[in-house]
């Protein structure tokens, strides 16, 4: 049985650029400090079977997702950055992957070096997903949409509370909510959000760069294309990440834009546009397993860190397995309830969690931007202090007022307006929450109280 909260394929998955691809970034060499030259091979092998089991499964559907075979590059146009790209190649080859180090790619521009990385793949991830979805009801799965959970006790059977009321018993709860709803392995502690804008542009099929693109640069800047018809193909083009809850995201909007159609002589107009977000582990690696130390029935996958396409493929199989009573190689890497590495962790992790204090607390103690809620214009919405509480307001276009409380029901951090999407932000662990406190997206499993408030 499938609980989702929302509609399948709509969220974060919904939302994926969905690359399929071994190449994560720069992450083998920083593998093999971490875990090791056996850990990186481990590595490899896990995201490598995760790929080509997706095109097996979208062939034995023979489901039209638009899926394509790509090569796959991680650059940089900085010169400085070259050498780092070079260990990143020799690391990945060492790890089992035929990767090479080049400064020959199909992007419009020169690059300063790249690894690159032959026969990836690319699709339509809501075609493949619900495609995948059909089948398994064929096969007796039930899935059930607009179905929040909001409590689990484990024991055997396990017992999941739901958010109308009723509850549902299981021999094994798998808890794959992105960014866990519950936390009883310290994953909260271990785990950071980011969020990253997307726009797309139609461009002539002689402009495509024929390859999946990704740098670090200028707040990361990832590029693909898809079928689009008429002779073009969709560019798509994901960056300026940020926190939620932070920043000026319609100003990010511009720049990921101005950016797009620079770059791209054949972009002539921005089509689309649409934001994602991705949990990242301080460790780099995803945590799929047991949801703590003492669990026998209850598992995890999350921290994929803006791969889910086939980390989420590597933690159904990985899950699969442990619920079979079979193992995999790759178990204990993934393992959640592995131990930290106390040296090359600790600075990632304390950095997450200065930044979660500073908001917890900083954000309590700043003066509101806005005095009172008759002074947010229409369309937009602001955090302020009514009778001595924070209130979160939005003043639609007619003039209506919508205001709730501006404490984040998870661990009670304080939300932020997001003007390019309408909705309130979490800048501790990304809940996400409509202008009416809907939850949007967790941890949270609550709505934000309403607050009724007089304006003039």
């Amino acid at each position: 049985m499938v609980l989702e909260a929302d509609r399948i394929a709509a969220g974060v998955t919904g939302h994926t650029t969905a690359k399929v691809s071994a190449l994560h970034g720069r992450v083998y060499s920083g593998l093999v400090r971490t875990r090791g030259a056996e850990g990186a091979r481990l590595y490899a092998r896990s995201q490598r079977d995760a790929a080509e089991q997706t095109a097996a499964v979208a062939a034995e559907l023979a489901v039209d997702c638009d899926l394509e075979r790509r090569p796959a590059f991680t650059y940089v146009t900085d010169p400085a950055g070259a050498d780092a790209l070079r260990e990143e190649a020799e690391a990945a080859r060492a790890a089992g992957l035929p990767a090479v180090f080049t400064t020959d790619t199909g992007l419009p521009f020169p690059v300063a070096g790249a690894v690159r990385l032959d026969d990836q793949a690319q699709f339509h991830p809501r075609a493949f997903l619900l495609a995948l979805a059909r089948d398994l009801e064929e096969r007796g799965v039930r899935v059930h949409e607009h179905t929040r959970v909001t409590g689990l006790t484990e024991g055997e059977p396990c017992r999941l509370t739901l958010e109308n009321g009723h509850t549902v018993t299981a021999r094994d709860v798998v808890v794959a909510t992105h960014y866990p709803v519950f936390d009883r392995g310290g994953q909260f502690a271990r785990m950071s959000v980011h969020r990253e804008l997307v726009v797309a542009a139609p461009v002539p099929a002689a402009s495509d760069p024929h390859g999946m693109y990704i740098t670090e640069e200028n707040g990361t800047r990832s590029v693909r294309t898809a079928p689009h018809g008429d002779g073009r193909r969709l560019l798509i083009v994901t960056g300026e990440s940020f926190t939620p809850g932070t920043g000026d995201v319609p100003a990010r909007y511009e720049r990921l834009a101005d950016w797009t159609l620079r770059t791209f002589p054949g972009a002539t107009g921005i089509s689309h546009r649409w934001a994602a977000q991705d949990a990242d582990p301080t460790d780099t690696v995803p945590l799929v397993g047991r949801l703590h130390p003492g669990a026998r029935h209850a598992y995890l996958a999350t921290g994929f860190g803006g791969w889910g396409m086939s980390g989420g493929f590597m933690a159904g199989r990985l899950l699969a397995a442990r619920l079979t009573g079979g193992t995999l190689p790759w178990q204990d890497l993934y393992d959640p309830t592995r131990l930290w590495d106390a040296v090359r962790e600790a600075p990632a992790l304390l950095k997450h969690q200065a930044r979660t204090g500073k908001h917890w607390l900083g954000d309590r103690l700043r003066t509101p931007r806005v005095e009172s809620a008759d002074a947010i214009p229409p369309g937009t919405g602001a955090v302020v202090r009514v009778d001595g509480a924070r209130c979160a307001v939005y003043r639609d276009d007619d003039g209506t007022v919508h205001a709730v409380s501006a404490r984040c029901t998870h661990l009670g951090c304080l939300v932020s307006f997001n003007a390019a999407e309408t909705t309130w932000e979490c800048p501790c662990h990304g809940s996400r929450f409509g202008i009416d406190g809907q939850v949007l997206q967790g941890p949270a499993t609550r709505p934000l109280e309403p607050r009724d408030i007089d304006t003039a």
